[in-house]
């Protein structure tokens, strides 16, 4: 028998401040996990954090170091964990072992446009059939004991089961939408489709977070002002601006915005470095995870890509930290771009 409404719990945690939009850390494979999670709540938390999704199929298990993001959660606020999987009864399995945990609710993964992913009829694939969609969403609301949220684009490549979709998020009671207005397809190449956005808030019985092109607090208001969303969730902006949050808080509560200085931007690369090194990684590798980072944080740095071209080409600890300070130590009264600085292009994959 299923749970009744009446034993669901349907409220969110009341962390984010009254009369605030919500605010979200999107769940970027490879990025979130707990040890980044830490370092951006020291910069200013957002108001939930999501896991990396947790692959589900038949031989899988709670991957470890993606459990640490829960069971290592010292940042104060909730965690989601995420799910990527189509099999009903292992997704099943997988959500039972998940609620075991100091979890704020379980998360469905349905817009991860990496082909590798969609060809397996997960992620964002799984919009190519509503039909599995609406089984899926059925059979994991009908043991989820707590909050049940999804991620999902508009469409696979294109929007024509957009609507039946968002029917499908009131049919089965979802607790919290977030919503990336690209196709799958559209992968992170076009403009964001805030009409998709504004439609689905109109339409779903449910808060819904705004994802996409969030690209600074300013940029955050015009999106809310525009679709009505709930909130925001925030990838790739919040590798390169991990302040982010922190400075939509203060733009809400009519306060003037925290302007970052270029050499707290090296403290914070400083900081990333040494949290996410994995110990048993050699020098180059862990060289090579950090480029991955300053290919964002380098949009904020300089308007001509200097440091963007150099820090792509380090190549040991010695030459990434010199060209970092020789950037971002120079003068103290340089800023960091609140917005991508034009023309600089960080190639993501996340989000």
């Amino acid at each position: 028998m299923g749970i009744s409404l009446e034993e669901r719990s349907r409220t969110l945690p009341e962390v984010q401040i009254v009369g605030q939009p919500i605010t979200a850390l999107a769940p970027m494979q490879d990025v979130t996990d707990q040890p980044f999670m830490q370092v951006i709540s020291e910069c200013g938390s957002p108001d939930y954090f999501f896991t990396e999704y947790f692959r589900v199929h038949a031989q899988s298990s709670l991957e470890k170091h993606i459990l640490r993001s829960i069971t290592e959660n010292e940042t104060g606020r909730p965690v989601f964990a995420q799910m990527i999987g189509e099999d009903v009864f292992h997704l099943k399995r997988t959500l039972n072992l998940l609620q075991d945990l100091p979890i704020a609710g379980v998360d469905l993964n349905m817009g991860c446009p990496a082909p590798r992913v969609y060809k397996k009829n997960v992620g964002g694939g799984l919009l190519r059939d509503p039909n599995k969609v609406d089984t899926v969403l059925g059979e994991l609301r009908e043991v989820c004991e707590g909050l049940f949220t999804v991620k999902m684009r508009i469409g696979f490549e294109d929007t024509r089961y957009f609507e039946q979709l968002l029917s499908l998020i009131n049919k089965h009671s979802i607790d919290m939408l977030s919503l990336h207005g690209r196709t799958v397809k559209e992968m992170y190449r076009s403009q964001v489709h805030y009409d998709c956005i504004k439609q689905a808030v109109e339409r779903v019985n449910c808060p819904t977070l705004a994802n996409g092109d969030v690209t600074s607090a300013r940029r955050a208001r015009e999106i809310l002002s525009y679709t009505g969303a709930a909130g925001v969730m925030i990838g790739r902006h919040a590798i390169r601006n991990p302040w982010i949050f922190k400075q939509i808080r203060e733009l809400e509560a009519g306060k003037p915005i925290t302007r970052v200085k270029l050499s707290e931007v090296y403290d914070y690369v400083k900081r990333l470095y040494h949290m996410v090194s994995k110990p048993w990684a050699n020098e180059k590798a862990r060289v090579s995870k950090m480029k991955k980072y300053l290919n964002f944080v380098g949009q904020g740095v300089d308007p001509e890509g200097a440091f963007l071209h150099e820090a792509r080409r380090a190549q040991t600890e010695e030459d990434l930290f010199e060209i970092c300070r020789r950037y971002l130590l120079s003068s103290e009264n340089e800023y960091f771009a609140d917005e991508p600085i034009e023309g600089l292009v960080a190639r993501p994959n996340c989000e």
